[in-house]
């Protein structure tokens, strides 16, 4: 126990404004002083655990946890271990809750993680779910998520990736209950042979029911990032409202993004769009700012951190959108290199 409190103290947040309550979990299995902190929401939330890496966070009927709850997932296994980690949160009915899931290595670790997270939105309630991703370029990480929205609920996500050889991520969002919004989000930051693959998809099956999609990445070196989104609007689901943005910047000629939208409209009451773009930073803009005595370094700096901010404005936790650019600032100013990684310390 006391080496993995130690190991685990190093991952607390770094953002000293922010209070979280943590989580801490170990090659996929919760650490058993989580027990204490369970204990303490007792009134709002109940935990049920199936097993070493599974277990069921059940926030109450009308409960509102004020501090966001931050689930860390500390990797440091024996090589080419495979390793699953599962957690399923079911928002009660009414209730708002914030979550932020954090992937993080210590260094030399080469395993391979398998994340499975499911999250339920009953009637009226509201989560902001932020899925953070920062490993060594040794590990992968296979991540399938779900999100199940009835009526009147409100979701927002965030999918920040700073940091990866491999990554995957499957996200879908089932509308299943009528008037639900899913604002949705997305960052990824890679360079070297580094890829990233988003597949998204978002299914209307009610009426009158919103998704707002906005994904970025910057891809340097020789990286790659896939992104698929599939919007479906079924037969008898009236008056929904569907948008999906995928914009990408390249800073070399080796890097490659392959952006594919579909969209799969079976009714006419419906308003769609989609849109993707891959290119380069802006030279116009650069020599404006160079123009006005800043030099080229500094004004793709600009330009990079502006692209970037349009995401995490969106965010709802003012000391959490402070962290996250200052992380993203000390990712970009190494060129999007990770010869000295640091790590994230949400």
């Amino acid at each position: 126990m006391g080496q993995q409190d130690n190991i685990c103290e190093c991952f607390a947040c770094d953002i000293p404004s922010l209070d979280t309550i943590k989580i801490k979990r170990r090659n996929g299995e919760f650490i058993k002083e989580n027990g204490a902190v369970f204990n303490c929401l007792q009134q709002q939330m109940e935990v049920t655990s199936l097993g070493g890496n599974h277990c069921v966070i059940k926030i109450r009927d009308n409960a509102e946890i004020l501090r966001p709850i931050q689930i860390i997932n500390l990797l440091d296994g024996e090589k080419n271990e495979n390793i699953s980690s599962e957690v399923t949160i079911v928002a009660g009915e009414n209730s708002k809750v914030t979550f932020l899931y954090c992937d993080d290595t210590l260094p030399k670790t080469e395993v391979s993680l398998t994340n499975t997270i499911n999250v339920k939105l009953n009637s009226y309630s509201a989560v902001e779910f932020y899925k953070m991703e920062n490993v060594n370029n040794a590990t992968r990480v296979s991540s399938s998520l779900v999100f199940d929205s009835e009526s009147q609920s409100n979701l927002k996500t965030f999918f920040i990736t700073l940091n990866g050889g491999h990554l995957k991520n499957n996200i879908c969002v089932n509308f299943n209950g009528e008037h639900a919004l899913a604002d949705l989000n997305g960052l990824y930051l890679m360079d070297r042979q580094q890829s990233v693959e988003t597949q998204m998809r978002v299914n209307h099956y009610k009426n009158s029911c919103r998704s707002i999609q906005l994904f970025k990445g910057i891809l340097d070196d020789e990286a790659k990032a896939d992104f698929l989104g599939h919007i479906l609007v079924d037969y008898n689901a009236q008056g929904n409202d569907a948008r999906q943005t995928n914009n990408n910047i390249l800073l070399t000629d080796k890097a490659k993004v392959n952006t594919r939208p579909v969209l799969e409209i079976y009714n006419d009451d419906v308003q769609c769009s989609h849109g993707a773009t891959t290119g380069q930073l802006d030279e116009q803009a650069l020599y404006y700012l160079q123009s006005r005595g800043i030099s080229k370094k500094q004004a793709k700096m600009l330009l990079m951190n502006a692209f970037c901010q349009s995401v995490i404005a969106k965010s709802g936790i003012e000391e959490l959108k402070n962290g996250l650019s200052e992380l993203i600032q000390k990712r970009l100013d190494g060129g999007l290199s990770m010869e000295n990684p640091f790590k994230i310390q949400l």
